[in-house]
Formats: C-alpha cells, sequence, structure tokens
C-alpha cells in the first residue's frame, strides 16, 4: 500500500500547522521590504511610512463549506470576512482583496452572480475594494481563494509574538455559537437527505445560525483601541479556537498563560443548544472555532483602558513559559489546555 512506502508520509500525521512549517522552514526572508512572512495573521510589508498585511484563505467545497445549506451569498460574504478578519488581528485596516475561483460545470452565471452578491456586500460593509483575482475550471465542486490586502502604521502592529508574563488575556465576543450553529445545520442535512419532504426545524437559533453562515471581522475592536490609546502585546483571530489560537501566541510569544473558565464569554443560546446536543459548552468555547473574535494581550497598566470598553472579557493572564498553558475551572482545579480545535489535515 502506499501509506507503508518508504519516504511516504500521511499529511494526517503532522496536521495543518506542523506541515506548514516543515514546508517553509528553509526559505528566509531577503528582500528588506519583507518584514514578516509565514507564522501570523497576515505577512508584514514595508510600504513606505506604513507596513502593508497581506493575508489569503482559502475555502474548498466539502471541507469547509457545505452548498446544501450554505447560500451562495452567505458563502461569498463569509469567504470576504474571514480574510478581513486576519487584517484585524494584526491592528490594521483592510483596503483591498483579490478573489479567485475554481468551479466545475455544475455552477450557472447565475449562481455565480448570487455569490458575488454576498462579495460586494462584505467590500460595502467593510470598505474594501475588488481589485484582482483570476478563474478557472475544476473537475469538481467549488473553490474559493480571497486574498486580502491591508495596512498599519509601523508603531502599531501587533504580532502574535509580542506578550509577556503578566499581560491580561482580552477576548472581543462570546464563542462557541458558530460550531453549534454547525451542529444544527448539519442535523437538519442529515434529516433531509433520510426524508427529502422533512421542513427543518432550526429552532428560531437566527444568532447561532448567523455565527456560522454569516460571520462579522471585529472591525470596532480595532476603533476602540486607537480611541483608548492602546496597542495589544499580542493579538490573534479566533478561527480554529479558543485554546488552539492562544497555543499560538504562547509559542511566537514563548509564554504559558492561564484561562478562568467562569470568565470564557458564552452566549445564552450557546449554553442551551450545547447542553442539547450533549456537549459541555466550556468545549464548545475552546475548541469550536470559527468564531472570528479577537484574542489579544495587554499590558496589566493599561487595565483599566479596556475595564470599560464594549464586548471586550478579561479571561486569564499570561504567565512564564514553566508554568504551561491551563485552564482554572470554576471548580478550583487547575487542567493543562490541549488543542482540539479545527485541523484542515485531521482525518478524523
Amino acid at each position: 500500500m502506499a501509506d507503508t512506502e518508504p519516504g511516504f508520509t500521511d499529511v494526517n500525521k503532522l496536521g495543518e500547522f506542523k506541515l506548514i512549517e516543515r514546508l517553509t522552514k528553509d526559505f528566509k526572508l531577503k528582500n528588506k521590504s519583507s518584514k514578516f512572512g509565514i507564522g501570523d495573521d497576515s505577512a508584514v510589508i514595508a510600504h513606505g511610512d506604513t507596513h502593508m498585511l497581506v493575508s489569503t484563505d482559502l475555502l474548498v467545497e466539502g471541507i469547509h463549506f457545505d452548498l446544501i445549506y450554505s447560500p451562495l451569498k452567505h458563502l461569498g460574504y463569509k469567504a470576504v470576512v474571514v480574510n478581513l478578519s486576519d487584517i484585524y488581528a494584526m491592528n490594521g485596516t483592510p483596503e483591498q482583496i483579490t478573489v479567485s475561483l475554481a468551479l466545475s460545470s455544475k455552477f450557472s452565471v447565475e449562481a455565480l452572480d448570487e455569490l458575488y452578491e454576498g462579495i460586494k456586500e462584505a467590500c460595502r460593509i467593510y470598505n474594501v475594494d475588488l481589485v484582482g483575482g483570476d478563474t478557472t475550471s475544476s473537475p469538481r465542486g467549488l473553490t474559493i481563494s480571497v486574498t486580502a490586502i491591508g495596512t498599519v502604521d509601523k508603531d502599531k502592529i501587533c504580532y502574535r509574538s509580542g506578550a509577556k508574563p503578566g499581560d491580561i488575556l482580552c477576548i472581543s465576543g462570546d464563542l462557541g455559537a458558530a460550531y453549534l450553529g454547525l451542529q444544527i445545520l448539519e442535523r437538519e442535512k442529515q434529516l433531509y437527505l433520510s426524508n427529502p419532504g422533512i421542513q427543518p426545524e432550526l429552532e428560531n437559533q437566527k444568532y447561532l445560525l448567523e455565527r456560522q453562515l454569516k460571520p462579522e471581522a471585529r472591525k470596532d475592536i480595532k476603533d476602540y483601541l486607537a480611541e483608548a490609546g492602546l496597542v495589544p502585546t499580542s493579538m490573534i483571530d479566533i478561527s480554529d479556537g479558543l485554546a488552539s489560537d492562544l497555543m499560538h501566541i504562547c509559542k511566537a510569544s514563548d509564554v504559558g498563560a492561564f484561562i478562568e473558565e467562569a470568565k470564557i464569554p458564552i452566549n445564552q443560546d450557546a449554553q442551551l443548544m450545547a447542553i442539547k446536543f450533549q456537549m459541555d459548552p466550556i468545549t464548545t468555547a475552546l475548541n469550536g472555532g470559527e468564531d472570528y473574535e479577537l484574542l489579544f494581550s495587554i499590558k496589566e497598566e493599561d487595565l483599566e483602558k479596556i475595564r470599560l470598553m464594549p464586548s471586550v472579557y478579561i479571561i486569564g493572564e499570561i504567565v512564564k513559559k514553566k508554568d504551561g498553558i491551563t485552564l482554572h475551572t470554576s471548580g478550583g482545579n487547575v487542567h493543562a489546555l490541549k488543542a482540539q480545535g479545527w485541523d484542515h489535515f485531521d482525518e478524523d
């Protein structure tokens, strides 16, 4: 069999991030304008008195979205927003996007019109310009690639690598709702496949469904931080789950961290739906992913600036690396935090 032949390593054994590290470890930045490459939410390129930010994401049918329950207009909107979130995670302002598609013959011109209606709406709301892209055929399905380009002042850029012991950990909004919205949609899909005549039972869960199908990037947080005269010491957007993305900050900053279970924000609808699905609400918040909230750290001396900031929650603290990455439970226990969030190469 192929996977037992010498020199064959299944990518599932590495996972997404270890695979990226392996493939890119020998690439060194040669140009002075290349300030930061792979390893953060966006690449950073020198551009006059500011830095240019560049981020690219792929959305693949059957992996990242299911057209049984993803309206094309919502999908176009989401494809843009998830890229803009990476620019905001660097404390930047997105300005342009490019969109490239690979699509099979099952897609009509009218279907693509609908997809681009969503793209246009995202461009309008976030004040970005569509400036290019490419379109090609595919033997099956739909693949969407969006590149977002933005700018940030040199002295206000936020990397994942700036967190220090004593910094306060903050998050911009509630977690777990997007994952639970996905669970509702998957349940209804299975019911539909077994009985196409059945009516969907979405249980008036508009908030959970919107968090999955039509997420928003937290552009308001950048404005709040600017008004407070505050630059986070580190920041990342939560796409893979709080646990996984906190670990990215800790690895890049060479630190540990703890978060307090009781302070993790979870929407009431998400709590109730998690219980209905016989899931632990905290587990969905830690590992669900696709929330696109911002996780960031601030200096302890800036705590008062953040306390009254709208929709910002203080959830923990950065500690020394030797203290690990832990969850302090409401019952007084301390558990090592494990990353169980989304991995694009997870075969399970």
